[in-house]
C-alpha cells in the first residue's frame, strides 16, 4: 500500500526528473538565465537532500547533460552514489563538458580518492588521449593536476614544457609543434585548433575550409554547411546521420528558399534520421495523432533559437515513423511542416479538439503549455474529454514539454487530467510516454524505483 509520503517522494523526482530534462539554465521564452539557474539549484538541493538515493539514480535517465554534471558534482562532494553509475554517465557526455566538470571539481577544492580514481579512469579509457592533448590542452592539464597523475612518455612534456623538444614522435603533437612555423602542418590538427592558426598565418577563409575538410567532424561540417558549400564541401552524407533535433535546428536555420529548393534532401534526412531513431518500434504504435506548437514562443530564446520548435519538428517525424496512421496537426495550420516558424497565438484547445476527433489511439501534445487563445481551453477540453467522453481512457494523451517553468519549478502543464513530462530529444519520446505513467498515477513509487534500478543496469 503507497503511502501519502510515498506520493509526495514520486511526484518531488517526477518533477526533478522534468527540470534535469529540460532546463539547461539558459534564457527562455518567459524567464531569465538567472531565474532557470535559480530555480533548478534549489532543486538539485532539496532532491539531494531528501531523497539522495533518488537523486543519484536520476542518472541512469535521460537527463541532459548540464544536469548530469551538477548532480555529478554534488555527488562527489559527499560520499553518495554509485561510483560505476556516475562513470558510465561520464562515458556518455561530451568531452568538453566532462572537462569542465573537472575545472569545476577543482575551482571547488573537490579533490577525493573517488573524484580523482574517478578523473584517473576516464583519462585513461579516451581512446585518443594526445588529441585531448591538442585539442583540450589547458583542461587536461588542469585535469591532470588536479587527479595527481603522471602522463607517460611524450604527453606530459607536451602539456607543461610544449617547446622542450625538438621533435615529437607522435605524429599529432608532432604537427601542432611544426604549425607554429610550418603553414601545411595545421591541416593535420583539429579544425578548432587549425583555425587558430591559419588566421595566424593569415590563409583566406575559403582556402583553409577547402584544405581543413577532412578533419572536419560531422558537427563541424553541419555548423559550417553554409560557407562550406560556397568552399565546395558536400554535406548530404551528415545529415542523415545527425541526431534527429540537432537536424531540425540546422533545418530550421535555413531560409525558407533554401528549405524549398533542398527540400527532397532535407525531409530524407530528417525521415532517416527518424527510422533511426524509431529502430524495431517503427510503425508498432497504431494510431497517433499529435499537436505541434509553432507559435511565437516556440522560438525560444537568442540562446535556444528555435529550439522548442526543433523539438516538434523532431518529434513529428519520429511519430511518422512510430505510428501505423499519423496525423500531425500544427498550432498555425501549416500542412508543411519543412516550412515551420515560430508565429501567432498558442490556440492548443481548438487543436487538440481537432486531434480527437478521429480518436487515435494516442495523443501527443508537443508544446511548451502556454495556452492563450484563449487562455485554458486545452485544460477545459482535455478535462470534458476525460471525465465525459473517454471514461474508459481508450486514448492515451501526453504533453510533452520542451520547456523548463522556473517559477514552477516544472514544466508548464496543461491539466491534471493528463501527464506531462519534459523533453530535450526526440530520441527519449518513447521512453518518455513510458515515464509519462508514473506521472498519471498508474505506477507508484516501488514502480518508479524499480524502473530507474533497470535503467542503470542497462546503461
Amino acid at each position: 500500500m503507497e503511502t501519502y509520503a510515498d506520493l509526495i517522494e514520486c511526484e518531488d523526482v517526477l518533477l526533478f526528473a522534468n527540470a534535469a530534462i529540460t532546463s539547461t539554465g539558459q534564457r527562455e521564452f518567459h524567464s531569465t538565465a538567472g531565474d532557470q539557474r535559480l530555480s533548478l539549484d534549489f532543486l538539485h538541493r532539496y532532491i539531494q537532500g531528501n531523497y539522495p538515493d533518488l537523486y543519484a539514480a536520476t542518472l541512469a535517465l535521460d537527463i541532459n547533460d548540464h544536469n548530469a554534471a551538477l548532480i555529478i558534482a554534488n555527488l562527489l562532494s559527499g560520499a553518495e552514489g554509485d561510483g560505476g553509475l556516475i562513470a558510465r554517465r561520464l562515458d556518455r557526455m561530451s568531452p568538453p563538458r566532462v572537462y569542465r566538470l573537472f575545472q569545476r571539481l577543482r575551482g571547488a577544492g573537490v579533490n577525493n580518492r573517488r573524484t580523482r580514481a574517478l578523473i584517473r579512469d576516464w583519462l585513461a579509457g579516451r581512446p585518443d588521449l594526445a588529441f585531448d592533448a591538442v585539442k583540450y590542452r589547458t583542461q587536461l592539464k588542469s585535469a591532470v593536476r588536479h587527479a595527481h597523475l603522471r602522463l607517460p612518455g611524450e604527453l606530459g612534456d607536451f602539456l607543461f614544457a610544449p617547446f622542450s623538444r625538438a621533435r615529437y614522435d607522435t605524429p599529432l603533437l608532432e604537427a601542432w609543434r611544426r604549425a607554429h612555423y610550418d603553414k601545411s602542418a595545421l591541416y593535420e590538427l583539429p579544425y578548432t585548433v587549425a583555425e587558430g592558426f591559419a588566421a595566424r598565418h593569415g590563409i583566406s577563409r575559403a582556402v583553409f575550409l577547402e584544405r581543413i575538410a577532412p578533419q572536419l567532424t560531422r558537427l563541424e561540417r553541419l555548423r559550417l554547411a553554409e560557407s562550406a558549400q560556397a568552399g565546395g564541401l558536400d554535406t548530404e552524407a551528415d545529415l542523415a546521420a545527425m541526431p534527429l533535433v540537432r537536424l531540425a535546428s540546422y533545418v530550421l536555420s535555413l531560409r525558407a528558399d533554401v528549405r524549398t529548393r533542398r527540400r527532397a534532401e532535407l525531409v530524407g534526412a530528417l525521415r532517416a534520421a527518424a527510422a533511426r531513431a524509431a529502430g524495431a518500434r517503427a510503425g508498432t504504435w497504431g494510431s497517433v495523432a499529435a499537436v505541434l506548437d509553432d507559435s511565437f514562443s516556440s522560438f525560444g530564446s537568442p540562446v535556444k533559437r528555435r529550439r522548442p520548435l526543433a523539438v516538434a519538428l523532431a518529434c513529428h517525424f519520429l511519430l511518422e515513423a512510430l505510428a501505423g496512421d499519423y496525423r500531425g496537426r500544427w498550432l498555425s495550420l501549416r500542412t508543411d511542416p519543412l516550412q515551420a516558424r515560430p508565429s501567432g497565438p498558442t490556440p492548443l484547445g481548438q487543436r487538440v479538439i481537432d486531434a480527437l476527433e478521429h480518436r487515435p489511439g494516442l495523443l501527443v501534445i508537443v508544446s511548451d503549455g502556454w495556452d492563450n487563445a484563449p487562455p485554458g481551453l486545452a485544460g477545459e477540453v482535455l478535462r470534458v474529454w476525460r471525465r465525459k467522453l473517454d471514461l474508459a481512457g481508450e486514448v492515451g494523451i501526453v504533453h510533452v514539454n520542451p520547456v523548463y517553468d522556473a517559477g514552477q519549478f516544472d514544466v508548464r502543464r496543461l491539466s491534471p487530467m493528463v501527464p506531462t513530462v519534459g523533453i530535450r530529444d526526440a530520441e527519449d519520446l518513447p521512453a518518455l510516454v513510458e515515464l509519462a505513467r508514473f506521472a498519471e498515477g498508474r505506477a507508484g513509487l516501488g514502480d518508479l524505483r524499480a524502473y530507474l534500478e533497470d535503467r542503470a543496469a542497462a546503461r
